[in-house]
């Protein structure tokens, strides 16, 4: 790693000029706060070169000694100016103050929209916190995750669905990170709200596509969460007290020298509590806990340590119990070599665990995903053109597909699925060049490497062939096992590795429209094998092997993005295409739950998707919002192996549960005055692609439904309509707290929207009906916020 940095740095040295090059670099904080900013825009206009603070709020430019007006500007904050006489490296820390005059208001500087037409990032958005917190939600509960489904693009299943879609991809095929430790389960309360407590949030982004190198390991997005650090200068506390849930956040600072911080943010949902108090056996409610100590050792080197804690319980009475939730670790540690180099090392913690106690069987499951991670990153800021990332990471993967535990003298057998262990390893380096002055490229290249281990035993079948195909019934089935083959502990089962190269492009057409170009080739060694459109708790995850290839997706897209009328609007208009290899699928009548043989009911196939995106926005004023469409497909293919098999769905192309071909999201918000906002949202989208019967055969004087192609059917189109009012009383000037209320109304003319639809035989007239099971009417909701 030494001898590659030691090149980086030399061959790029060589490419600069022989006049007089000095640097410029620092970080970027919050006064109030002392917190580092993501993102912020410290800009040249006279040189028309500039460039933005990283994850940590550090940024560093090289330019020719000389004369400079500096910019530096963020959203929601007021601009810096300064005259700058750069004749020797010099180092400029930043505080930034919060621009009283409208916190929410996106206000654009022509440097600022010049720096992002000029960058060949595309497929990226980033929504602030506050915006996300004045969008109307269900049941008052502030939602990211629900957020950035009101982005073209992106897509949910439906009400009360978990996770999200990409551009037609599954829920699977989500990178979620939060502080680089990875989520698995995104979701409290099977989809009703996020994991993600929006006080203890600091900066998100999601990457739809033109993914940088620097991220692997899923093939449709990245959504990268940044927790807050903590206030280095005072005190606070915040939080909030809605109908079924409730939040508090507490940070300071921890030593007089301003060095060592804390936040400690816990929320929780109690509508159980009520449920008991009417005498009701049932009950449901999540709670979750984000930490975070931050310490600033010196100008050179900090550290973090962060966490997260979440947990959801569900009962039935004292006959079934449900808990499942997530929990993360990281210790960080920033590094400062010298005023261009800079360095994050983590060393990260995740578990995902499942559980479920079933009394009137007499049994207890339990299942999850345990995964320890090393990553080392570098930033190189080599001159005013050119930027380098490069880093390497490693991963161990320990897979718990399932434990059953017979319980109260049951005929049940204990039973230990068998764990499930493997090895990834990824090396990366990327590269941002501005070549002229009107284009820019990013490019770069991820090497990474698979390697599943033992222990574990592995079953053998003929031909390597882990599904069968029955000719004379024209089905697929899982095959007999023709013996074992056992691996030692570290042994190597199967091992893959994979190039996957990264490209860029942006080209400048005038001050206020440019056109981007990108390229990305990603693969995913997990897989989650679920038969539902939304992942649920019991899903499996499991891992690439002798009989499960990794996927591996290629995805083009080209942009055109302008702004206008002196940046108030903007628009960016996308077009993409996807195309997937070894994409699962079960196979019809496929037992997902406690099977140890997972490869027998799954087979592999390509999938492809492809569409228009469009996004209108309103960045200035009283009145800002967007409005977004996407048109797309998402499709899947399983082919017959050999000329005698038919395929699933005869193997022709059939449309994914996630394929929704139009998506519209409007999001509009309005400031009345100092005490009043308000904001509306409206989504309409095509149904899920489900399967309807076509007919039915009676059997025993049972009605049985008869089913064709996979997916040909749809859902009635989901949509609805949000509204919010948020009134901030008057504040005191001699008292220290805060207020707000937040009124809403979900679905506000009660739209009921179908989670699902299924078929049954009526019990009285004996003929066959539909019925529509729908999860949400009109929901009003009030919550009051506080700030000390």
């Amino acid at each position: 790693m030494r001898k590659l940095l030691f090149l980086i740095i030399f061959l790029t040295c060589i490419s600069i000029h022989a006049q007089d090059k000095f640097t410029i670099s620092g970080t970027v904080k919050e006064k109030e706060s002392l917190e580092s900013v993501i993102g912020v825009n410290v800009y040249f206009p006279e040189i028309s070169k500039g460039t933005v603070t990283n994850e940590y709020g550090f940024y560093s430019i090289t330019l020719t000694q000389g004369e400079y007006d500096l910019m530096v500007s963020f959203i929601g904050f007021k601009p810096i100016q300064q005259h700058l006489n750069l004749t020797e490296n010099t180092k400029i820390d930043f505080l930034l103050e919060e621009d009283a005059q409208s916190l929410d208001e996106v206000v654009i500087k022509e440097n600022t929209s010049i720096a992002d037409l000029k960058s060949p990032e595309m497929s990226t958005f980033k929504v602030p916190i506050k915006t996300i917190k004045r969008m109307p939600v269900v049941l008052g509960e502030v939602d990211i995750l629900k957020s950035i489904q009101m982005l073209p693009g992106v897509s949910n299943g439906g009400e009360g669905a978990s996770g999200f879609n990409v551009r037609g991809g599954a829920a699977d095929q989500n990178l979620i990170l939060l502080d680089e430790a990875t989520i698995y389960n995104s979701s409290h309360l099977f989809g009703f709200f996020s994991v993600f407590n929006a006080d203890a949030i600091k900066d998100i982004k999601l990457y739809k596509g033109g993914i940088p190198a620097r991220y692997g390991g899923r093939i449709s997005s990245i959504l990268d969460i940044r927790q807050k650090d903590g206030n280095k200068n005072d005190f606070h506390m915040n939080g909030g007290i809605g109908l079924i849930s409730s939040r508090l956040l507490l940070e300071g600072p921890i030593d007089k020298e301003k060095k060592l911080s804390f936040l400690v943010a816990g929320r929780g949902s109690y509508a159980h509590l009520f449920l008991k108090l009417a005498n009701e056996p049932n009950s449901a409610y999540f709670y979750d806990l984000n930490t975070k100590i931050s310490y600033e050792l010196n100008d050179n080197n900090r550290f973090y340590l962060s966490g997260y804690f979440g947990r959801d319980v569900f009962e039935i009475a004292d006959n079934f119990n449900n808990n499942y939730g997530n929990a993360t670790i990281n210790l960080r540690w920033n590094h400062l070599f010298n005023d261009r180099l800079f360095s994050n090392l983590s060393l990260i913690y995740t578990d995902y665990n499942y559980k479920l106690n079933i009394n009137s069987v007499g049994f207890d499951w339990n299942s999850g995903i345990d995964n320890f991670n090393i990553k080392y990153d570098m930033s190189y800021y080599a001159t005013e053109k050119t930027n380098l990332q490069f880093g390497l990471n490693g991963l161990r993967y320990i897979f718990n597909p399932g434990k059953i535990v017979s319980t109260n003298n049951s005929s049940v057998n204990n039973q230990q699925l068998d764990k499930k262990y493997a090895n990834e390893a990824a090396i990366y380096l990327d590269i941002e060049q501005n070549i002229l002055p009107k284009l820019s490229l990013r490019y770069g290249l991820r090497w990474s490497y698979f390697n599943r281990v033992g222990e574990q035993p592995l079953p053998l079948y003929k031909d390597d062939l882990a599904v069968i195909y029955n000719v004379p019934r024209g089905i697929y089935q899982p095959a007999s096992p023709i013996g074992v083959e056992d691996y030692e502990s570290g042994e190597s089962m199967a091992s893959f590795n994979n190039f996957e190269p990264r490209f860029g492009l942006s080209y400048q057409v005038n001050d206020n429209a440019s056109i981007k170009m990108g390229y990305n080739r990603m693969t995913q060694y997990l897989h989650l094998i679920s038969n539902t459109s939304s992942p649920t708790p019991l899903d499996v995850w499991a891992p690439s092997g002798k009989y499960i290839d990794p996927q591996k997706l290629d995805q083009y897209s080209i942009g055109y993005f302008t702004n206008l009328k002196n940046n108030e609007f903007t628009i960016e208009t996308e077009v993409f295409y996807k195309d997937t290899q070894n994409r699962l699928d079960y196979i019809d009548g496929a037992d997902l739950i406690a099977n140890n043989a997972i490869e027998t009911v799954v087979l592999a196939g390509d999938a492809r998707a492809y569409g228009l995106e469009f996004l209108l926005k309103k960045n200035m004023g009283k009145f800002t919002g967007w409005f977004a469409y996407t048109l797309s497909r998402a499709e899947q293919r399983v082919k017959g192996r050999t000329p005698i098999e038919s395929g699933i769905n005869q193997g022709d192309w059939y449309k994914t549960g996630y394929d929704k071909l139009h998506d519209i999201s409007v999001t509009a918000q309005y400031n009345l005055n100092k005490k009043w906002d308000f904001g509306a949202s409206f989504v309409y989208q095509t149904g899920r692609a489900t399967t309807y019967p076509t007919g039915y055969y009676i059997y025993e004087g049972v009605n049985v439904p008869i089913y064709t192609n996979r997916n040909q059917d749809n859902l009635p189109a989901y949509h609805h309509l949000d509204i919010s009012a948020t009134y901030t009383p008057r504040k005191n000037s001699n008292r220290k707290w805060d207020s707000q209320w937040v009124f809403g109304i979900y679905n506000l003319y009660a739209r009921k929207n179908a989670a699902s639809i299924t078929f049954r035989q009526n019990d009285d007239t004996l003929q066959n009906e539909a019925v529509k099971l729908s999860i949400f009417g009109i929901v009003p909701s009030v919550t009051y916020h506080f700030k000390f």
